[in-house]
C-alpha cells in the first residue's frame, strides 16, 4: 500500500515538474511575434488598415512607445533607416508591423513598424519599367544549359529570333509564385527549374546584333497558352468560359483584378495575321493595308513600326513582335501595342468572341486564371493559331495588369 502510494506520488511529482518546465516554453511560443506585410488601406490615429498581397486584412494599433522606421525601397536591412512619426504614414505606404496578434489573426498590436513611401516604391518602380524597356529581352523557352548557365529563347513574329541568356553567379533569378499572375510576387528561383515551353524575360547587356544578353536579372514563369471561342461570359463572378481550339475542351477562366483584358483595333490585328502568313492585308473596310514591308496603320515608314523595336509600357516589353506595324522610326513590339490597346471589361465581351488568353494552371484541369486576355484576334487566329499564341506569350506582361515593376518593391 505504502509503496503505491510512493508510486502515485513519484507520479505527481515527476508530472508538475514536466508541466512547470513546459510552461515558459508555451509562454514563450504564446509570446512569439507576428510579422505582417501589406499596404496601409486607411489611418486613424495609432489604428491603421493594412491589406496584404494576398487580400487578407489586418487591423493594426501600434503602441505610443513602438519602433517606428522608414527603409528606401530596394533596401534589405535597417541599417540606414530613419525614425519617422506616425502622422507622417500615409494611404498607399507600404508597412511591416510587428507585434503581437489575437487568436484569430485579424488583429495586431505593434511594438515596431518599418515603412515605405507610397511615392518612392511608384517612382522606383518606374525606373525599373524604363531599364526593362531599354536592356530587357523576352521570349519563350525552347533550351536550358544549367551548366553553361545559358537559356536560349524564341522571340519575334513566329519565334523566328533566337536569343541566348547567359547567367552569372550574380545573376537574379525569379520565378511567378504559383497561382499568382504578379510580377512583384515572384520568388526566388534557379536556372533548374526553367523548362523548354516556359516564359522567359530578362534585362542586361545586349549584344551589338542581339542574339544574346548578360543577365543581371531573369523571371520565368509556366502558363497555359489558350485560344478559341468563348464559349460564356459570366460578369457576375468573372470568369469567361472558352473552347480551347488545341484541346477542344471547354476551360473555365478566372479573369481577376490583377488580370489584363485587351481588344486589339482591327487594323492592327489585321496587319498581325498578314505578317504572320506573310502576305498583304486588308482593312475592316477591304481597302489594302499595304504589304509586310508598307507603311504601318498608325504612319508611313519602311517596314512600318518594325524598323526599330522598342520595348513596351511594361517592364520588359521585349522584341516579340517588333514589326507587328505602327510608325516608322519609332517601332512598336507586341507589348506595346497591347498597352496602347483599349482596356475592355467582362461585359464588352460576347459568345463567339475569339480570344486568346495566357494563364495559370487553375484548381482543376479545366479551369485557369486569366494573366492576359486578348480580343478582336480573329483574323491573327485564321493567318495561325499557334503564331498568335507564341505572340502573346513572348510579350507576356510582367505587370499583371499594368501595376508591374522590376524587383518586387515593397517587399521587406
Amino acid at each position: 500500500m505504502l509503496a503505491s502510494v510512493q508510486h502515485r506520488f513519484l507520479r505527481f511529482l515527476l508530472c508538475a515538474a514536466v508541466w512547470t518546465a513546459s510552461f515558459p516554453l508555451a509562454a514563450q511560443e504564446a509570446a512569439k511575434p507576428t510579422t505582417f506585410l501589406g499596404t496601409v488601406q486607411s489611418l486613424s490615429g495609432n489604428n491603421i488598415t493594412v491589406k496584404n498581397d494576398a487580400g487578407a486584412t489586418m487591423q493594426v494599433t501600434v503602441q505610443d512607445n513602438a519602433r517606428l522606421l522608414r527603409i528606401e525601397p530596394g533596401q534589405k536591412t535597417l541599417a540606414g533607416a530613419s525614425p519617422f512619426s506616425l502622422t507622417d504614414l500615409a494611404t498607399g505606404d507600404r508597412v511591416m508591423a510587428r507585434g503581437s496578434a489575437n487568436a484569430d489573426g485579424t488583429s495586431l498590436v505593434a511594438t515596431m513598424l518599418v515603412a515605405m513611401k507610397g511615392a518612392d516604391i511608384a517612382q522606383k518602380q518606374e525606373k525599373e519599367r524604363e531599364d526593362w524597356q531599354k536592356r530587357g529581352t523576352g521570349g519563350l523557352v525552347k533550351s536550358v544549359d544549367p551548366a553553361a548557365k545559358t537559356v536560349t529563347i524564341s522571340s519575334g513574329v513566329g519565334g523566328a529570333k533566337m536569343i541566348a541568356i547567359h547567367a552569372t553567379p550574380a545573376t537574379i533569378v525569379r520565378r511567378y509564385a504559383p497561382g499568382s499572375v504578379k510580377f512583384d510576387q515572384a520568388i526566388k528561383g534557379t536556372l533548374d527549374e526553367i523548362k523548354p515551353g516556359d516564359q522567359l524575360r530578362a534585362r542586361g547587356s545586349k549584344s551589338a546584333d542581339g542574339t544574346s544578353l548578360d543577365a543581371e536579372e531573369i523571371v520565368s514563369g509556366s502558363f497555359l497558352n489558350l485560344a478559341g471561342p468563348i464559349q460564356a461570359v459570366d460578369a457576375s463572378t468573372s470568369t469567361i468560359t472558352l473552347t480551347d481550339t488545341a484541346t477542344k475542351k471547354p476551360v473555365l477562366i478566372s479573369v481577376t483584378p490583377d488580370s489584363e483584358v485587351k481588344k486589339l483595333d482591327p487594323a492592327v490585328a489585321q496587319r498581325l495575321a498578314a505578317r504572320m502568313s506573310g502576305g498583304g492585308a486588308k482593312r475592316p473596310d477591304g481597302s489594302a493595308a499595304g504589304s509586310a514591308g508598307g507603311p504601318g496603320p498608325g504612319g508611313a515608314g519602311p517596314g512600318g513600326a518594325g524598323a526599330v523595336p522598342a520595348g513596351g509600357n511594361h517592364p520588359g516589353g521585349g522584341q516579340a513582335g517588333s514589326q507587328a506595324g505602327g510608325t516608322g522610326g519609332q517601332g512598336l513590339d507586341f507589348q506595346q501595342l497591347l498597352a496602347r490597346s483599349p482596356s475592355v471589361t467582362l461585359k464588352d465581351l460576347q459568345k463567339g468572341n475569339m480570344v486568346i488568353v495566357v494563364a495559370t494552371e487553375g484548381q482543376t484541369p479545366a479551369s485557369a486564371t486569366a494573366v492576359t486576355v486578348v480580343a478582336g484576334v480573329e483574323p491573327m487566329l485564321q493567318a495561325s493559331t499557334s503564331a498568335s499564341q507564341a505572340l502573346l506569350s513572348a510579350s507576356w506582361n510582367l505587370g499583371g495588369g499594368g501595376e508591374g515593376g522590376g524587383g518586387g518593391e515593397g517587399q521587406q
